[in-house]
This record gives C-alpha cells, structure tokens and sequence, in this order.
C-alpha cells in the first residue's frame, strides 16, 4: 500500500465515522416524531458541523442539492478546515428521511470520501440502477435487456430458478410497469419504501439480507454514494442518468455531462481509493440503529469501508453523558 493510502486510511477512516455518528444521533432523536424535513435538518446540521472541524481541504460533489439552500449540504460546498489534503466528498445526511419519520427499519447517514475527481459529480436528477453482487460473470446483467431478461441471465448463472430470485425495488408509482415484468417471470419482489443507498448494499450479501438484484430508478446522489460502497465491497452496478424535462437536460450540460445517454458502469461512478462510511439511525438488516440509554449515554453502530485495502470495519461505538 502507498504511503498516500496509508494517510488516507489513517487519517481518514475515524474521522468519517465521527461524522456519521454524529448525525445519526441527531437524527435519531426525532424518529418516529413524522416531521421529515427536521429530521433530516438536523442531520444535516450535526454532519456539516463534523466535517468543518477536520484538517481536510474538502469539496461536496454529491450532496442534497445544486445550489446553497439552507439546510442543505449542496454541491460545490466547501467543508473542512482547509488545511489538509483534497477530498471529494458524497454524503446524504439522512438516507431514508420518511423511514426515520415513521421510525421504520433501514435509515442511515452515510459519507464517502475521495480523492479530487475520483467521484461522478452528477446532477442532482434521477437514475436508472441495476446491481448485483460480486463473483458473477461480466455481462452478465445488462440495463439495455430488459427486467425478465436480467432476472433469467441471473438465475441461470446462480444455477437456480427465477422463481427464486429476489428482486430490491423502491416501491414508487414510476416502477409500475417493472414490476408488473417482474411478477410475470415469477421473481419475488421486496418493495422498500426508501433507502436505495442500502438496497443497493443488500445485493453484496444475498444470503443475509435475501436481496439478488436491485433495479429501478432512484436519485442520482444515492447511486454514487452506492457505487463508492461497492468498490468497497465488490460488486456490478451499471447506471444512466433520467432527464425528465429540458431543465434537468441542461443542468446536466452544466456538469459538463455531454452524453446523455451514457451507461456508468461502478468505475464511472466511484474510482481509485474510496473510503465509504455508514451509521444506523433506525434498525436495519445491516446496521443497528442509535439506541438511547436511561443512564444518559447512546450506542451507536457503523460500517466503514476501504476500497485500497479492501477492508470493513465494524464500529460498535458507546457515547457516554450526550442523552439530553
């Protein structure tokens, strides 16, 4: 390993996790309580404060928005003390805004870090996405076959019937038809109601979370963010960019982004040495939640990841005398 990836592990790794934790304790605090638009404030706030207090010379390239709209972190905000290295940075404060609403399983915060252009600066507009987990054929799957196609090609390279896979879908009004497709081949579909960053995830680790594929559109923050955890980890994931309107077309123009219609393969999307980070906020198939303590303390848990170094980290974390 180089010594550049030797700072980066070192110096990288901890401080990441301290920001997740933090806003996911602040976000916790208002799960269950139906107002969205705090939680996620005060996600953004606990984060944006973490991540001024450390000696980086940071950039947000996949934020919560375009422009600076209070409370938002948004693209092309600077955070950090300026005096260390460059980053790139992704991050959603709050992944799963209406599940901490509802205190539903699977929110968290999560951050990814790397170095000056190594992250897709994408607009913030919408993305077709199709993953699947590691040690499977290249071209295997393909978001130019169509659904039954891509559940047929899995099955057969699994050795197992299509009737067995099990299809991740956010269950949105736009996804009607994919999966009226996917009924018809017999594939179970689990419909998730947010969250896609962690649907993405699922299909790393088929047998614990019972996820083969994900596939649908999603934000195009939240496929970046997913793509820089599946260099972590392992995995295929391929994506196009979905214009709805001229507006979207022409942000997109302003990103310098002149095809379009491109597919962004894993590498497109997250490239050389990534850090990923992920804090639970509510109980998830991956992550437990921030559980509050009668005593005045809080547990946190975190997964941190290493692209370079190919390593996760589970981070079990007690905050002592910080429960209000």
């Amino acid at each position: 390993m180089s010594d550049t990836e030797n700072t980066l592990e070192r110096h990288v790794i901890l401080d990441m996790v301290r920001v997740t934790e933090e806003a996911a304790i602040a976000a916790s605090k208002l799960a269950g309580l139906g107002n969205e638009k705090k939680a996620d404030a005060a996600a953004v706030e606990a984060m944006r404060t973490e991540l001024n207090k450390l000696d980086i010379d940071g950039t947000i390239v996949i934020g919560e928005g375009e422009r600076d709209e209070a409370p938002m972190l948004y693209i092309g905000e600077k955070v950090g003390t300026g005096k260390g290295a460059k980053y790139d940075i992704a991050l959603d404060p709050l992944e799963g805004t209406t599940l901490t609403a509802h205190a539903s399983p699977n929110a968290t915060a999560v951050i990814a870090f790397a170095r000056d252009n190594h992250l897709l600066n994408a607009p913030d507009v919408y993305m077709d996405k199709l993953a699947i987990g590691s040690g499977l054929p290249e071209g295997l799957v393909d978001l130019d076959n169509s659904p039954s196609e891509n559940v047929k090609n899995y099955a057969k390279a699994r050795g197992i019937d299509p009737q067995s896979v099990v299809v991740c879908v956010l269950n949105r009004p736009r996804h009607e038809d994919l999966i009226h497709e996917l009924r018809e081949v017999g594939c179970h579909i689990k419909l998730i109601p947010d969250g896609d960053v962690a649907g993405v995830m699922a299909v790393t680790d088929p047998d614990k979370t019972g996820v083969d594929i994900y596939m649908g559109s999603g934000g195009a923050p939240e496929g970046v963010l997913a793509a820089a955890a599946l260099r972590c980890i392992g995995g295929f994931m391929q994506t196009r960019l979905l214009f709805r309107n001229d507006d979207e077309r022409n942000r997109a123009k302003r990103w310098k982004i002149e095809d379009l219609d491109r597919k962004y393969n894993l590498e497109d999307l997250a490239s050389g040495d990534v850090v990923f980070a992920a804090t639970g906020v509510t109980d998830g198939e991956m992550l437990q939640g921030v559980q509050m303590h009668p005593k005045g303390w809080i547990t946190t848990e975190s997964l941190v990841m290493h692209a370079s170094s190919k390593t996760v980290r589970r981070v079990f974390a007690e905050h002592r005398n910080r429960q209000s």
